[in-house]
């Protein structure tokens, strides 16, 4: 507990009423451990500001100009800092919680209700950052495995169990693997087969001069990588001859910038 009571936040106040934003800024100002980077009082500034400063947290009014802190939500998606939803409203409550913010407070706001609502972000931005850790040393050990593997031959066809038979696919038919728990889903040219093997084990028999991991879950082959396009907070997705978009984990997009430094870039 004291080594999350110790996390500093940065926070962004989102709030259409000058009132509230000073109240906001008077009852932080008293709470140690915390830093607001700046304040917003409508929907397209709110979504610049946290683009530029990318607070840790977001305390969100709902009703502003130009939308609702529920259209923030939207835009940000998956990437979303933690959220407390500050509102007149409490009829909102129950679309928050299934937003996944992390409170809701109801105006007039009470000192000690804000001082909750700011140490439940402080745990959950804790456990969020402990979950990144462990995926991200998940991914540079399959890349440090994957560079042992090098030296191994790999088979040009792959064999694989299909409604009681076994089918031969070419891999230079397949566009792309994707993991699906203790399976992998092989995308070819029109259609797709659901193998029972990892995709760790499976990667221990493709070329890498042929594939490249994306992602802890996906690997493509390289010449369907027909271009890149910026995600929010300086994330890649790829996009591929089939149509799909693939996100592109921090760990392996040093591999594919050098891959497609010289195909057409979308956007």
């Amino acid at each position: 507990m004291n080594e999350i009571q110790t996390v500093s936040l940065s926070i962004l106040i989102v709030d259409d009423e000058p009132l509230a934003r000073r109240r906001l800024l008077r009852l932080l100002g008293a709470m140690p451990g915390v830093e607001v980077l700046g304040t917003a009082g409508n929907v397209q500034q709110a979504c610049d500001l946290i683009a530029e400063l990318q607070p840790d947290v977001i305390l969100l009014d709902i009703q502003m100009p130009g939308g609702t802190g529920f259209d923030i939500l939207e835009k940000l998606g998956s990437n979303a800092p933690a959220v407390v939803f500050v509102s007149a409203f409490d009829h909102y409550a129950l679309r928050a919680f299934e937003a996944a913010v992390v409170d809701y407070v109801t105006k007039p706001i009470e000192a000690n209700r804000l001082r909750t609502a700011i140490e439940r972000a402080r745990v959950a931005i804790a456990a969020r950052t402990s979950t990144e850790r462990v995926l991200e040393l998940n991914e540079t050990v399959q890349a440090l495995r994957q560079a042992l593997r090098k030296h191994e031959t790999p088979s040009a066809d792959l064999w694989i169990k299909s409604r009681g038979e076994f089918v031969r696919i070419a891999l230079d038919r397949v566009v792309r693997f994707q993991a699906e728990r203790d399976y992998v889903r092989i995308h070819i040219e029109g259609r797709s087969y659901l193998h029972h093997e990892s995709l760790a084990s499976l990667e221990r028999r493709l070329d890498p001069a042929g594939f490249l991991r994306l992602h802890r879950s996906s690997i493509v082959r390289r010449d369907c990588i027909v271009g890149l396009k910026q995600a929010p907070f300086a994330a890649l997705i790829a996009l591929l001859s089939d149509g799909s978009e693939i996100r592109v984990g921090r760990t392996y997009a040093r591999h594919i910038r050098p891959t497609t430094a010289e195909r057409p870039q979308a956007g």
